[in-house]
């Protein structure tokens, strides 16, 4: 069976409070030979995987956790298409753009997905698992009689010009000085600004400075900047973060409109009610997290969805996942508890032109109360006021409950290290919150050394170790992947019902609202100008009112029975408009 090595070398010692104990332990370096070795310019260790026996013993010994030995699928049988460095991340296979689809890629983060992007992109050249970068006639050769070997032949002959669209789009902001409009007109290549600025909605600002947008706009600029290039093959690497649902079925629609017979699209996307929505084929990446990852063959976004829903492959005879992903199959009941923790009546607040209001409403202990609507509609606005950070002009909030609060923005300047921050989940909740949350990796980083999912993660588990009876989490699920997402939801609802606490959540990905709340909280209005709060809803009720708005309707799937946007103008579609179901059926 293949199997690679990985040393991860952020936590290898190099002999600093550690005396190489992977060496000591080794048996083949006990009987003579070096399969552990010392390097001589970093003094970290290096594993020759040929005279590996993988018996496992040097990870376990390893106190820095730095040492990882994986058993690959038998089936892989072909070298990495990348490896970073002798026993670095690799990456198997790649997924292929295909003229007139919108391909998708789904998967954990840490897996390659954004290496897969940047490779077929043409800004990063792979080595196949040597020392050196790949020329297009070794990856040609390489992916002989396959679909890639079309697609590197064309690239090869410049019969393929690449657009591609980061993932990280907040760097913009910091790299480029001058107006919205200045960035885009360097971009312009097929003349269009005017209407695609109109298409994406951001003809408004395009006289704003680039440092004063916001990050849903900066991600509408950098699709903007993407589409204005002309190209046949254009990458889009997480296009809906920052993007309030609205906006992302508008981008969703967009983007699958971009394909045609001279054009190929490429997605990578966390959302899956919006993949699913927009990509007609996808590939799956599986594997392990910073180690090494593996693409799938393509297939039909349903029937790959809940493939990677049920964590198995068959084709490749291959589990990914302990259990599958299930979903429920009827909306959870209104909430029969009748203890109310806390109530708001005729809430308003003006904040400059800005005007937020609410009807009366109240949240039961314990219980999950999810929140929908459009980005600057007094949601954030809303949750500030209930935490007691902002002060009503009129009504009030009854009862004073004990508050915790997970901001939007959470601070990534701090050089506190993470262990001194979660200090109490720590002591308090390693089984419900460090562990699930995969935090212990993190524990010895200063806060400004963390990703935004690991950020995102130890903010999530700041506010839920602390004494509250209410907790407040403004959009809990950016910057995390699909799974860490459906985790975070099991973690908020254990804790809620431990605590017999409840819980407050803010958020755009619908799938994550869907599986995680009790009832809704829905918010209308006309962004930056004013806000209503309606409700708390059934989710049933709630569901069917937001989605009046936004002009869609939803079905669960047979298998999986999770939610699914139905095809406008469909049967389904127009039966449940017709009945006034739009969501669920």
């Amino acid at each position: 069976m293949p199997r690679i090595a990985i040393v991860k070398k952020e936590k290898c010692k190099g002999g600093v409070d550690c005396p190489y104990i992977c060496i000591s332990a080794c048996p083949v370096n006990r009987s003579g030979k070096e399969c552990i070795r010392i390097e001589e310019k970093t003094k970290k260790v290096i594993i020759d995987e040929e005279l590996c026996i993988g018996c496992g013993i040097c990870p376990k010994k390893c106190p820095y956790e730095a040492i990882e030995i994986i058993k690959l699928p038998e089936e892989l049988n072909k070298p990495p298409i990348h490896r970073y460095g002798r026993n670095g991340f690799h990456l198997y296979n790649l997924p292929i753009p295909i003229f007139g689809k919108v391909v998708g890629i789904v998967g954990r983060n840490g897996i390659g997905k954004t290496t897969a992007m940047k490779i077929l992109a043409g800004m990063m050249k792979p080595n196949l698992g040597t020392e050196k970068d790949a020329s297009y006639k070794e990856m040609i050769d390489f992916f002989k009689g396959t679909e890639a070997q079309i697609f590197f032949e064309k690239l090869n002959d410049g019969k393929i010009k690449i657009a591609y669209k980061p993932q990280a789009v907040d760097l913009i902001s910091r790299q480029f000085e001058g107006k919205v409009k200045d960035l885009l007109k360097k971009s312009d290549e097929k003349k269009m600004l005017k209407e695609i600025a109109e298409k994406l909605e951001i003809a408004n600002i395009l006289d704003n400075d680039i440092k004063e947008v916001s990050g849903g706009e900066l991600q509408r600029i950098a699709i903007a900047a993407t589409v204005l290039k002309k190209a046949n093959f254009y990458v889009f690497d997480e296009p809906t973060s920052y993007l309030d649902i609205k906006q992302r079925i508008k981008i969703s629609k967009f983007i699958k409109e971009m394909a045609n017979e001279e054009t190929a699209i490429m997605v990578v996307e966390h959302d899956l009610i919006i993949l699913d929505y927009m990509a007609d084929l996808i590939h799956i990446v599986y594997g392990k997290e910073g180690c090494y990852g593996i693409v799938s063959l393509p297939k039909s976004v349903k029937n790959g969805i809940n493939v990677y829903l049920e964590g198995y492959l068959k084709e490749e005879n291959m589990r990914f996942r302990d259990k599958p992903i299930k979903f429920l199959a009827k909306p959870p009941a209104e909430s029969r508890k009748d203890l109310i923790l806390s109530s708001w009546s005729n809430i308003s607040k003006k904040l400059g032109n800005f005007e937020i209001k609410s009807e009366k409403g109240s949240i039961k202990r314990p219980e999950v109360l999810g929140i929908v609507g459009e980005n600057g509609i007094g949601k954030t606005t809303f949750v500030k006021i209930l935490a007691g950070v902002l002060k009503p002009d009129s009504g009030k909030v009854d009862k004073e409950v004990k508050v915790s609060y997970k901001p939007q923005y959470i601070n990534t300047e701090s050089e506190e290290i993470v262990a001194n921050v979660l200090h109490d989940a720590i002591t308090k909740y390693e089984i419900q919150l460090i562990r699930p949350l995969e935090i212990k990796p993190l524990l010895t980083k200063k806060i400004n050394q963390l990703s935004g999912g690991e950020l995102q993660r130890v903010a999530i588990a700041e506010a839920l170790s602390r004494d509250a009876e209410l907790f407040l989490l403004d959009e809990p699920s950016a910057y995390l992947d699909v799974e860490q997402r459906l985790t975070v939801s099991k973690v908020i609802r254990e804790i809620v019902e431990a605590k017999q606490a409840s819980c407050l959540v803010v958020d755009h990905d619908l799938l994550f609202i869907d599986y995680l709340s009790e009832r809704l909280l829905v918010f209308d209005g006309i962004p930056a100008k004013k806000g209503t709060a309606k409700g708390p809803f059934s989710m049933q009720e709630g569901m069917n009112l937001f989605l009046t708005d936004l002009n869609i309707t939803m079905r669960r799937d047979v298998e999986t029975l999770r939610p699914r946007i139905n095809k406008p103008g469909s049967q389904m579609d127009t039966k449940q408009k017709g009945e006034g179901k739009l969501y669920y059926v």
